[in-house]
């Protein structure tokens, strides 16, 4: 029999994370497990504001979890099919079940996922790390204190981006990728900016417009001297194939993609359209991004820094050394609770 147990917790942040259009200093996540005969299995839904989730809509949603019908933890399509079949939505809950399930069925497999896939571990890349929008000393202190991290990931959208990016620029010389988060409205100041922001040695841009200003996007990646990757404009896999020729890649989140499972799909369906592969993360403890990392081999780029900016960690797993993600050999998804 597998057992499902599930309880929220509170993500305190280092620094207030600050949007181009909101703000907050905690992100509500819940724990979940998976036992099935005394091995447990471990995931997490993690809740940012504009995922529209929260502990009453996970908690709703997995409480109709209903798996007396699975004696087979290793029949994982079956389940994960019955879990995106109870309601729609709910993507962070479902991604809950799909990561505690993955780690248990490594751990009973004896090998972590990366090994399950086929996947070199020494093929991870580096992750960037997160500078958010604030004042002047606030992100030199930031960027000082991401001194080990070889890319940057820098958080626009407001008023003020040419001076966050002068100001970084004045501390640091590593490569920069920014995240308007749809902050930039109009293509052609968009088209500017992103010229501007190649001479300063930006890598790539991401969800530079609104999610729906498809006809903008698809002009201003036509026009971009720089790779334009989709965020907010889709989540789960059918949406993929409408973003071809209007971005040049995707971010994929466990948190979205309803969990590992649906993750790996959205690598293959986007390289079958010649997209760019980003593999991002929210505010989350180790557990969620270490799920994630298992998949970092098979990307051109990773934002996995989302246990960093947390000052209440209760994960161990997937480590950052010189700022590559560096995997480890324990089974599942790689991680020890502490």
């Amino acid at each position: 029999m597998i057992r499902l147990r599930y309880e929220p917790y509170e993500l305190k942040l280092k620094h207030a994370f600050n949007l181009a259009t909101s703000s907050r200093t905690s992100t509500p996540v819940m724990l979940v497990e998976l036992e099935y005969e005394g091995v447990v299995g471990y995931g997490e839904a993690s809740m940012p504001p504009y995922l529209g989730e929260s502990h009453e809509t996970v908690s709703r949603f997995l409480q109709k979890v209903d798996l007396s019908g699975f004696s087979d933890p290793l029949k994982m399509d079956d389940m994960l099919d019955y879990v995106d079949s109870i309601a729609p939505g709910n993507s962070a809950a479902k991604a809950s079940v799909d990561i505690a399930l993955h780690d248990l069925v490594g751990k009973l497999q004896g090998k972590s996922w990366h090994q399950i896939w086929g996947l070199d571990a020494k093929k991870t890349p580096f992750t960037t790390y997160t500078i958010g929008i604030d004042t002047r000393e606030m992100i030199i202190q930031k960027t000082k204190e991401a001194a080990e991290f070889k890319f940057l990931k820098i958080k626009l959208g407001r008023d003020n981006d040419r001076e966050i990016i002068e100001t970084i620029r004045s501390v640091t010389d590593v490569p920069l990728c920014v995240d308007a988060n749809q902050g930039w409205t109009d293509k052609q100041q968009a088209l500017d900016m992103i010229f501007w922001l190649k001479e300063k040695g930006i890598v790539f841009i991401e969800q530079p417009m609104p999610k729906e200003q498809l006809d903008d996007m698809a002009w201003l990646t036509a026009h971009s001297p720089l790779p334009t990757i989709a965020d907010e404009a889709f989540q789960r896999l059918y949406d993929i194939s409408g973003l071809k020729d209007v971005y040049s890649g995707i971010n994929i989140k466990l948190m979205k993609s309803t969990g590992m499972r649906e993750a790996k799909l959205m690598v293959d369906a986007a390289r079958s359209l010649d997209m760019k592969v980003m593999l991002g993360c929210m505010t989350e403890t180790s557990c969620a991004v270490s799920a994630a990392a298992q998949l970092s081999p098979l990307v051109d780029w990773a934002d996995l820094d989302g246990a960093l900016l947390i000052s209440n960690d209760i994960f161990e797993g997937m480590k950052v050394i010189d700022g590559k993600v560096t995997l480890n050999d324990l089974p599942g998804i790689g991680v020890r609770k502490l």
